[in-house]
């Protein structure tokens, strides 16, 4: 025998004894692709409640975590029934099978969060795309009035368009988690403006919500009966306290005394409660000032007046100028955003106190590395409300226009508007009459609540007139600034009497609605967001930032450089599961999705993009340098805000019940991605 025989004998033996010898070189296992594409990979979420078999039709199955996203490896009918054999990655790690009605196809990776209902219509979630598209082209406002009144009505037939309303009391997405995935979108035209018409399944997480045992009973008992726990006010003074602010701080107390002095007559104690924390600026360009931030007096210490002017005893203004005409407030504000806890307030707010303009995120002096959208963005998260009393003193008069842009952004509240309020002059009696009007509002909004809870007729008081009207104020913008108070005031008081309704976003697993108010097509209705969970998210800050370092260390071209924040970008809208692999800085063993040539069927059919997407080479390189700079400075702002919203725990979702982690989830709005 041969050598050559001998050795394939040798083979034949070892196969028939041991299975395959080139097992491992067989081609691995890979999920289906989508249609017409080349890598990107069918992915499907899980619905509440829905269940891992091991095999189609099987009696046994485990419970999948509500909004798992999985992989889509193989489809299969059994007696008329959809099925889909999953995984939890693309590299052939398979789950088990899935009915296909209880998943979500999850194709694009965006989702979308209903914007506050209050004073306009509520989104309508049509039966089909032809229903809509129909109202859409014809534009038919009585026809569209018709149908919004039965909808709203709840008296929908099978006749009707409309399949859903969205709830009318605000559902917080981060309260009561729900996923409403895009599954595919066309461009339209609302009148004269741009809209889209969006397909989509609506799914809250739980299928139900239930009360606590005890708390159905006593509803039954007494349906009347006042909610369980009363409503309550935090309100967090972040006050100036450099150089000459002494007057300002003087007629804080006073405000804050006058209220103290309502309180205790209306039997309001422990309902409204008072912090305040005073900033200066960075110690390290001038350390006379002591301190950045200081917390005086906590939300628990401030429930009674004694408690909070004992604390507050101490507060003094600087005796040293800061550094220029800009300070850190935005260090004061995080401080009350993360180091106050807010926990059991219904009603949360936040009141700025300064006259000087803050120092952004590009600013070295900066004690955040945040802009004002992102601190508005972390507060709005966690329910608190921002408003900003800026003091137009005569000396600080040429920071004062940059400074209200970048306050009026500071205290922007969806639906409602800027709670930004300019004192003319930084006069300490308009000051003084803008606090009292301030803090009467809201322990008026605290009484009504209770009046109303307890089912009892409402003897409303006048709010204090003001002592005497100055020839030169502007008329309107104490009354303006209060009726956006009152119109806040309103919407919390709404989802505190009505939280025993359990409404939720109802559960649709198709359905079609437009992005734009019908009668007011310039009002978008809904917020892009992209679920990530806290691993992508670090995963996201860790490649974002190692871009932008190499790109200022001159490593790579102003191509290599957009090319992979458009790679991370379209990831991340895709399938962030892929960012190790598809996102990477240019220059590494493999190439990014522009290097693959996978760039445009990453892109292409997203019905929403954000900055970087929309940029070319021709139009980076047309900047001039400062316009480049500036990008640069707001690509690093979102790193620092991904850090921030990573550490902030509170705001994570865990999908299956258990303690924060990173599978913990958070639906990151498209703006403050690349």
């Amino acid at each position: 025998m041969t050598m050559q025989l001998r050795i394939l004998s040798l083979i034949l033996l070892l196969t028939l004894a041991n299975g395959p010898l080139f097992a491992a070189l067989e081609t691995p296992l890979r999920p289906l692709l989508m249609p017409d594409k080349q890598s990107l990979y069918q992915r499907v979420l899980a619905k509440p409640d829905a269940l891992i078999h091991s095999a189609p039709e099987s009696k046994a199955g485990e419970k999948a975590i509500p909004f798992t996203a999985f992989y889509v490896y193989a489809r299969r009918e059994v007696n008329g029934e959809g099925w889909q054999q999953v995984g939890h990655n693309r590299h052939g790690q398979l789950a088990g099978w899935i009915r296909e009605t209880d998943l979500i196809p999850w194709n694009q990776g965006l989702t979308i969060a209903f914007r506050e209902p209050l004073g306009n219509d509520r989104v309508l979630l049509f039966r089909d795309k032809e229903g809509l598209k129909s109202l859409v082209d014809s534009y038919d406002l009585e026809h569209y009035k018709q149908v919004y009144a039965e909808a709203e009505s709840g008296k929908l037939t099978a006749e009707s368009p409309v399949i859903a309303i969205q709830p009318k009391i605000h559902v917080d997405i981060l309260k009561d988690f729900y996923l409403v995935p895009i599954r595919s979108h066309e461009d339209v035209y609302l009148d004269s403006e741009q809209a889209r018409i969006l397909q989509v399944s609506s799914v809250p997480l739980q299928t139900a919500k239930k009360q606590p045992p005890e708390r159905e009973q006593a509803k039954s008992a007494n349906p009347t009966a006042t909610p369980a726990k009363r409503f309550r006010s935090g309100v967090v003074f972040v006050i100036d306290a450099t150089l000459s602010m002494d007057p300002y701080i003087d007629r804080t107390r006073e405000a804050v005394r006058k209220v103290y002095e309502t309180i205790i007559k209306e039997e309001l104690t422990g309902d409204v409660s008072f912090g305040l924390i005073a900033f200066r600026d960075n110690p390290e360009s001038v350390p006379e000032l002591e301190y950045l931030t200081r917390t005086y007096v906590t939300l628990e210490q401030g429930q009674n007046a004694d408690s909070f002017f004992r604390q507050v005893s101490s507060l003094k203004a600087a005796t040293v100028s800061s550094k220029g005409f800009i300070e850190d407030s935005f260090a004061g504000i995080n401080e009350a955003i993360d180091n106050i806890d807010w926990e059991g307030q219904d009603a949360r707010y936040v009141v700025l106190i300064t006259d000087a303009g803050p120092r952004d995120a590009s600013d070295p002096l900066s004690g955040t590395g945040l802009n004002a959208e992102s601190l508005a963005r972390l507060a709005r998260n966690k329910g608190i409300a921002l408003s900003v009393l800026h003091l137009l003193t005569p000396s600080q008069y040429a920071n004062h226009e940059s400074a209200a842009e970048r306050y009026k952004a500071l205290s922007y509240y969806p639906g409602i508007g800027s709670f930004y309020f300019g004192v003319k002059t930084g006069d300490v009696n308009r000051f003084g009459r803008v606090m009292d009007a301030l803090a009467h509002q809201i322990t008026d909004q605290v009484k009504v609540t209770a009046i109303a809870a307890a089912g009892k007729e409402l003897q409303r008081q006048p709010a204090p007139a003001p002592d005497k009207k100055e020839p030169d104020e502007e008329p309107d913008q104490l009354a303006q600034f209060q009726a956006k108070v009152a119109k806040l005031g309103y919407a919390l008081r709404m989802r505190y009497l009505q939280q025993d309704k359990a409404e939720q976003i109802p559960s649709v697993f198709n359905a079609w609605l437009v992005d734009r108010d019908f009668k007011n097509p310039e009002r978008q209705t809904l917020d892009v967001r992209v679920l990530l969970t806290r691993d992508q998210l670090s995963d996201l800050h860790s490649i974002m930032r190692q871009v932008l370092e190499t790109a200022e260390e001159g490593l790579l071209s102003p191509r290599s450089f957009l090319n992979d924040l458009k790679s991370l970008a379209a990831t991340i809208s895709r399938d962030p599961e892929q960012l190790g692999s598809t996102t990477r800085v240019s220059g590494a063993l493999e190439g990014n999705l522009a290097d693959m040539g996978f760039m445009r069927e990453y892109i292409e059919d997203l019905p929403y993009t954000g900055e970087v997407m929309n940029l070319s080479l021709e139009n980076w390189q047309d900047w001039p340098a400062r316009d480049q700079l500036a990008f640069i400075h707001r690509m690093e702002e979102k790193i620092n805000y991904y850090q921030v919203l990573h550490d902030h725990t509170d705001l994570w979702v865990s999908l299956d019940g258990g303690s924060v982690s990173g599978d913990s989830v958070f639906p990151i709005a498209l703006e403050m991605l690349p």
